[in-house]
């Protein structure tokens, strides 16, 4: 395998100067670039990691928090991510960590503050615990998907304005007993952007004079979850609600099942909304506001690169756009 010298020698300059001209850092004439660049073609010269990390102070290396690797959300934004980390020129390290675990701490605690990383990517980071000012106190260029703080460059869609959207879709068909599937109702356990959509379905119950009819069956954002809230929250037929809105398209699709499930017509007895445009949202036609997590990768990882090109420029908060997709899971109610 050629090394430096080998290249160094075979273009007639020394170590430092081939160095300079293949890292990119430091002045090399442009004649004494273009052998050294030639030399190293002919030798299949390949730097080491290592070493372009002693001489130029980058790792080309960024690293990737995200709460779950199992759920569409997260593997989308991680493939919109990793795609563009690539075209940059960066690996990435990749921590899956849940919420409230020992391994998520010790990450926090030990192992992200000893790793040299040119930049970081957080997801879903609860502002509650104040982890993202643990990972800005890191020093390392920060961008986060999800909640906003005014210290770092973020990209995030307005999730109550998601939920409010969903909301007033079925409002705007008639229904007034519309129920609130998927969120959990402590504030410890309620993450940001869920308890953003519950804001925004509240919301837009108050404001169609529906406050009292608010309903919340309380889950998780898993089809598992939806399900079983949904079987408590249709199981009744006096108390049943006429529509749903789903914290998530998981949620909402598990409301589906649920209600096929009690013989409950989908949308003719019941409508349902959910929120993320979920792969398999057309499958069940479900009616949803759409959001594109691959995307969100892919601006993430600009404004990251924005950063450690322009260390001083201002932080940029990017708001994805999403918006509605009527599909055949919600209807006008049916007269009684």
């Amino acid at each position: 395998m050629s090394t430096i010298a080998d290249v160094a020698a075979r273009a007639g300059v020394s170590k430092a100067t081939a160095s300079r001209a293949l890292s990119g850092h430091g002045y090399v004439a442009d004649a004494t670039r273009m052998l050294v660049e030639k030399a190293a073609a002919e030798l299949s010269y390949v730097a080491h990691s290592s070493a372009t990390s002693l001489a130029t102070g980058r790792t080309h290396a960024v690293g990737v928090i995200v709460p779950r690797l199992d759920r569409w959300y997260f593997s989308e934004m991680l493939t919109g991510i990793q795609e563009s980390l690539l075209e940059h020129g960066y690996d990435l390290t990749l921590y899956g960590l849940a919420e409230h675990s020992p391994t998520r701490d010790m990450v926090f605690d030990t192992i992200l503050p000893r790793r040299r990383f040119d930049g970081i990517i957080a997801v879903g980071i609860q502002s509650s615990v104040h982890e993202l000012d643990r990972l800005r106190g890191l020093g390392s260029p920060l961008v986060s998907v999800g909640p906003y703080h005014e210290g770092t460059s973020t990209v995030s869609i307005d999730d109550a304005a998601a939920a409010q959207i969903a909301t007033e879709h079925l409002i705007d068909l008639g229904h007034t007993a519309i129920a609130f599937v998927g969120a959990a109702t402590e504030s410890a356990t309620l993450g940001f952007g869920d308890a953003r959509r519950l804001e925004g379905y509240r919301r837009a119950m108050d404001a169609a004079g529906l406050g009292e009819h608010t309903v919340i069956s309380a889950s998780g954002t898993s089809m598992p979850s939806g399900y079983e809230a949904a079987v408590d929250l249709l199981g009744n037929r006096r108390t049943r609600p006429t529509a749903v809105v789903g914290v998530c398209d998981e949620a909402a699709i598990g409301t589906i099942i649920a209600a096929r499930r009690l013989g409950i017509a989908v949308p003719t007895e019941l409508s349902v909304v959910g929120i993320d445009d979920h792969q398999h949202a057309e499958m069940f036609a479900l009616t949803t506001i759409r959001q594109q997590p691959r995307e969100q990768g892919n601006a993430a990882v600009r404004l990251l690169v924005q950063q450690l090109q322009h260390p001083h420029a201002e932080k940029e908060h990017v708001v994805a756009v999403s918006a509605l997709v009527v599909r055949n899971s919600s209807a006008p109610p049916r007269s009684p």
